[in-house]
C-alpha cells in the first residue's frame, strides 16, 4: 500500500529533482496543467490510493487503468460511489478530508498533484479556476445522478450503467468493463446474483450481448435508453 507519506516523497523528489516547475502559461487547460506539474505513480490492482477521512492533500488523474471510490457501511457492505477511467480527475473534495476511499481496480498509472498547487494555479488563472469549479460541480452532479440511479429497478440500473460506461469509454457499442461483477453490484446497490440475472434478462431481450464476463455489446440502445428514462 502506498501511503500519503510515500506520495509526499515521490511528488517532491522524483528522479532526484523537484517535479513542480514554474506555474505554466494561462492558456493551458486544468487537465493539461495536472499533466505538467503532477508526478506519475504506479498503483497495483486493489491497492489503496487514499483512505476515507484522510487529509485531502492531493488531487489525482487517471493515466491508465481504472479507479473505484467506496465506503464500507456499518453492516460491512461496500458501496462504490464512482468509477474513474483514463483522463478522469478524482480526489476533489469540498472539505479538507476524503469522504470516500479510493482503490485501483486494475494496475494503474496515476498523476498525483498537490491540492495547494492547484489552488495557487486557480488563484492566478481565471480559466483554470472556472474549469476547476466546473469539474467540482460535475462531481456533485454525478453523485446526485448515482443517488437517483439507486432508486430504480435492477434492469433500469443496469441499462443506465451500461450506457454511461459506453459514453465515457467512447468505444461505440462494445463496452470493455475493467471492473468485476462484484464491483458493478456494489456500485448499483444490487447483489452479484441480481447483476448476473439482469444481464441475462437484457440479453434475452436482445438489448445486449455478453460475449465474455468483461465485454458487453449494446445491441439495442433505444431499448436501453427507454429503460433508463
Amino acid at each position: 500500500m502506498l501511503t500519503q507519506t510515500m506520495i509526499k516523497h515521490e511528488t517532491s523528489n522524483q528522479r532526484g529533482r523537484p517535479v513542480r516547475p514554474a506555474l505554466p502559461a494561462a492558456s493551458h487547460s486544468l487537465t493539461g496543467q495536472i499533466g505538467l506539474i503532477g508526478a506519475e505513480m504506479p498503483f497495483s490492482r486493489n491497492s489503496e490510493i487514499y483512505g476515507e477521512n484522510e487529509q485531502a492533500e492531493y488531487v489525482y488523474k487517471v493515466v491508465s487503468g481504472s479507479v473505484r471510490t467506496y465506503k464500507v457501511l456499518n453492516d460491512g457492505r461496500r458501496q462504490i460511489g464512482a468509477f474513474y477511467l483514463p483522463g478522469d480527475v478524482f480526489g476533489l473534495e469540498i472539505g479538507g478530508k476524503h469522504t470516500f476511499s479510493a482503490e485501483a481496480v486494475v494496475d494503474c498509472k496515476i498523476l498525483v498533484i498537490k491540492r495547494s498547487a492547484l489552488v495557487t494555479l486557480a488563484g492566478r488563472n481565471n480559466d483554470v479556476a472556472r474549469e476547476l469549479w466546473t469539474m467540482t460541480a460535475g462531481e456533485l452532479q454525478r453523485a446526485q445522478g448515482h443517488v437517483m440511479l439507486l432508486i430504480k429497478t435492477a434492469q433500469e440500473r443496469m441499462a443506465g450503467f451500461l450506457l454511461e460506461m459506453s459514453a465515457r469509454a467512447l468505444s461505440g457499442n462494445e463496452v470493455d468493463l475493467p471492473m468485476s461483477r462484484q464491483d458493478i453490484a456494489d456500485y448499483l446497490g444490487l447483489t452479484i446474483e441480481t447483476v448476473s440475472r439482469t444481464l441475462t434478462q437484457l440479453e434475452n431481450l436482445a438489448a445486449i450481448a455478453v460475449p465474455s464476463s468483461r465485454r458487453i455489446v449494446l445491441r439495442n440502445r433505444n431499448a436501453l435508453s427507454r429503460l433508463n428514462s
